[in-house]
């Protein structure tokens, strides 16, 4: 139980008083990947409570669903597979070939291919989710990970975390068509709702790179400062712009914060504090709630975004990593 919950108040009435402070009267489910608990937890936004754990294969990592909500995909990275859940039992009715060791993937936005990297394999796989075949292996950077795509599907992104780099692909011809150097192991790459800009996250560089998807050059590195925490901790990693492009939520990793930033100025207004090694991010559809793994303190954080505060700490499995909601 969070401590912010008082004596004699249930947790259900406490987030029916946050939820109702954020305007939100919508209720949406959360899925959770936990990385050593080989599961997934299930949260309901209506009460910030876990409602059940969902076995899964082995090491999930990569997470999201498809665009009715029916189906969940996970990357069983050390099965080399993508599971596929029916999100009304939370049984596992298939598994997708995915190439080695899936890590991140990304949905088509008409829900058909799933674009999946291979971090053993140094390639993108691009899987027909509908006949289980793979359609493309694209060869990328050493050990890719984070996977972008922009807001028409034309463009995809992922970046590789030893050779430094964003590399953009053709999803129609499915071939590299530029390589964009960034600071040292990118981990997540985000488009802005406008497609105008790709946000990367480097880990070890402890920056963001803004780049300009017309030209495909930097145009901003973000970096970060803590006080009290020392730089080497400062790891972003998941990042979530906001639709209206006004600001951006970056995972800090070790340094147990997420910062919030302006997209106008590239200056950073706060950090949230949440819990240990902050992972992953997702937003409700509403985009009144952003939820955090936090990966060595096995718990997800709840941010009410226009509030701009943690309202909510609540318990999952061992080693959260990837984090997903229900589209509705």
């Amino acid at each position: 139980m969070s401590r912010c919950v008082k004596a004699g108040v249930s947790v259900a009435a406490l987030a029916a008083v946050l939820l109702a402070a954020s305007g939100s009267a919508e209720a949406y489910t959360v899925y959770v990947t936990n990385e050593k608990g080989n599961s997934v937890s299930v949260i309901d936004t209506s009460t910030l409570a876990v409602t059940g754990t969902w076995k899964v294969g082995r090491r999930p990592r990569g997470v999201t669903t498809s665009k009715d909500g029916k189906e969940l995909f996970v990357c069983a990275s050390d099965d080399d597979r993508i599971d596929v859940l029916d999100t009304a039992s939370g049984k596992v009715v298939r598994s997708l070939r995915s190439g080695p060791d899936p890590e991140q993937f990304i949905l088509a936005p008409d829900g058909n291919p799933l674009y999946v990297a291979n971090e053993d394999d140094s390639q993108v796989t691009v899987i027909d989710i509908e006949k289980n075949k793979i359609l493309a292996e694209v060869p990328v950077g050493v050990e890719p990970e984070g996977m972008g795509l922009s807001p028409d599907g034309k463009v995809l992104v992922n970046t590789s975390e030893t050779t430094n780099m964003a590399h953009f692909i053709d999803t129609k011809t499915f071939q590299v068509i530029d390589n964009v150097l960034v600071d040292a192991r990118p981990r997540f790459a985000e488009f802005t709702t406008d497609g105008k800009f790709l946000w990367v996250s480097a880990e070890v560089g402890g920056t963001v790179s803004v780049i300009d998807v017309a030209s495909r050059r930097v145009v901003k590195k973000i970096s970060f400062k803590i006080p009290s925490v020392n730089d080497e901790a400062i790891q972003p990693v998941g990042i979530r712009i906001t639709k209206d492009g006004a600001k951006a939520f970056v995972a800090l990793g070790p340094a147990n914060r997420v910062a919030v930033i302006n997209t106008k100025t590239y200056e950073v207004e706060k950090y949230l504090p949440v819990g240990q090694r902050v992972w992953q991010l997702a937003f409700t559809p509403d985009q009144k709630l952003l939820f955090t793994t936090n990966g060595t303190s096995n718990d997800v954080s709840v941010i009410d975004v226009e509030a701009g505060k943690v309202v909510k700490s609540s318990p999952v499995g061992l080693l959260p990593w990837g984090v997903a909601v229900s589209p509705q």
